[in-house]
This record gives C-alpha cells, structure tokens and sequence, in this order.
C-alpha cells in the first residue's frame, strides 16, 4: 500500500511540475538591468537599421526551436522595424552563458545598440509579444 501512496505522490509532483513549466512558456520577461557586454557573434547580427532585432538562441536538437523560428519569422515580415535572426549555441555554449540563456529557445529583443529589451524563453506567445515591442517600434503594427 506504501508503494501506492508513493507512486501517487510522485505523479501530483511530475503534474504540478508539468503545469509551472507550460505556464512560463512563452512569457515575455522584460530585461533586468545589468551590465552585460554582448558577445561578439550576438553583436554580429544586430541591425543597424532595425529598431528592434529578435535574436533567436537555438540548439541543434531543439524541437520547439523550428516552431519559436516559423512564429518569429512571421512577425518579422509584417511588423516593420522587427527583424528575426537565429544563432546556433550549441558549439557555443559561452555565448549563451554570457547572456544568462539556460534553455533553447530563448529570444532577446536587441535595440540597434545592443540594449537588451525583453527575453523569451521557449516558443513567443505572437500576441504578448507584439504588445510588449510595440513601445519600441516605428508605427502601426499590422
């Protein structure tokens, strides 16, 4: 009967484990401030000429990674001053140690100058994030 009850107990764990997980995925976080100079393959992508660029950290055997990229894509092509790029970490893991990333996904929202708006851990939830980059961006968002 002990084996039942711990069995019991060991699933609620796993369940309300489970539940905490999927609710902090996707949450737009805004960023804290902290001094932190950005590695050189981030700063490589930045674009001058964006207000906003989405930089996607992603591994090579991430699932939700291709699913974080189809929804940041789109939002790049009909958002303007957003831009979408994606860096592989997984030959890199002091790029994402220097920037605090411990898990893949994970979206920084980077101004031109490399100031850290907002992050994202796992796949975007389009309308939070659209609405938290909305202070940040040229124009009406269509």
């Amino acid at each position: 009967m002990t084996g039942v009850w711990a069995l019991l107990g060991a699933v609620a764990v796993v369940a309300v484990i489970a539940v905490v997980l999927r609710a902090r995925d996707g949450r737009v976080r805004e960023a804290k401030a902290r001094a932190v100079s950005l590695p050189a393959p981030v700063r490589d992508l930045l674009d001058p000429d964006a207000a906003v660029t989405l930089v996607q950290l992603s591994t090579t055997l991430c699932a939700n990674c291709r699913q974080a990229r189809a929804v940041l894509e789109g939002l790049a092509g009909r958002v303007e001053g957003l831009r979408h790029v994606e860096l592989d970490v997984t030959d890199l893991p002091e790029v994402a140690a220097d920037l605090g990333v411990l898990r893949a996904p994970t979206t920084l929202a980077l101004t031109p100058s490399g100031a850290e708006l907002l992050r994202v851990g796992g796949v975007p939830k389009p309308d939070a994030l659209v609405a938290a980059l909305r202070p940040h961006l040229p124009g009406p968002i269509g």
